[in-house]
């Protein structure tokens, strides 16, 4: 079982489908920690009424990135947090939170990256034209949704989609992925390896090199 904290700064959905999953018995987690950056983050919510510890850090009340970093990695550490998991947390993390848990923060992003990283992944996808959008479990480093993948879902366009539609459709499976992924994690099935030039990828044991569901 892995200790999970969980970073949130809306409703949190996702974590809810983590929360879901333990209760199901499809995830050998628990959620130590839920923390926002917001205090009425409707994530903290969801917390409470499963029982789990929610904190609230206020990213304005910290002069820089760095040292709100280092406010919550205080937190995840004083709950015991093995894995961290981003769920649609609105803010850019450093070096601080990323040192303190060397490949083990996961993001979960609406869309089949490397295409459409940052915000309104959806409309960009719409934008583009594409045919095939989706959502990727990965792990976060230190540039803007580039970290390594560890899985993908894909998410078919139609032609009467507008941004909500898609953004329904896909965080549908964004609530399927990431609980999996986390599961992977906690049977030791995800590790990472170099592939030169300074770049890693994503090995899950048992699934190969590319992982979708």
């Amino acid at each position: 079982m892995i200790a999970l904290g969980v970073l949130v700064s809306g409703s949190g959905t996702n974590l809810q489908a983590i929360l879901d999953a333990i209760a199901a018995g499809t995830l050998d987690a628990r959620v130590a920690v839920v923390v926002a950056n917001v205090a009425g983050a409707g994530g903290l919510d969801r917390a409470r009424a499963a029982g789990v510890p929610a904190v609230v850090v206020e990213h304005t009340a910290h002069a820089d990135r760095r040292s709100f970093d280092a406010a919550v990695v205080a937190e995840l550490r004083a709950h015991g947090v093995e894995v961290v998991v981003l769920a649609g947390f609105m803010r850019l993390v450093t070096d601080v939170l990323l040192g303190a848990y060397p490949s083990r923060v996961v993001n979960i992003h609406p869309a089949l990256l490397p295409a459409f990283p940052g915000v309104h992944a959806q409309k960009q996808a719409l934008d583009y034209g594409v045919r095939i959008a989706g959502c990727t479990v990965h792990f976060v480093d230190a540039g803007k949704d580039s970290g390594p993948i560890i899985a993908q879902a894909a998410v078919p366009v139609y032609g009467d989609d507008d941004e909500e539609k898609l953004r329904v459709r896909i965080l549908a499976r964004e609530h399927e992925l990431l609980p999996r992924v986390l599961q992977w994690m906690a049977e030791g099935r995800v590790t990472v390896e170099p592939v030169g030039g300074g770049r890693t990828r994503v090995r899950v044991r048992g699934a190969g090199t590319a992982v979708g569901v």
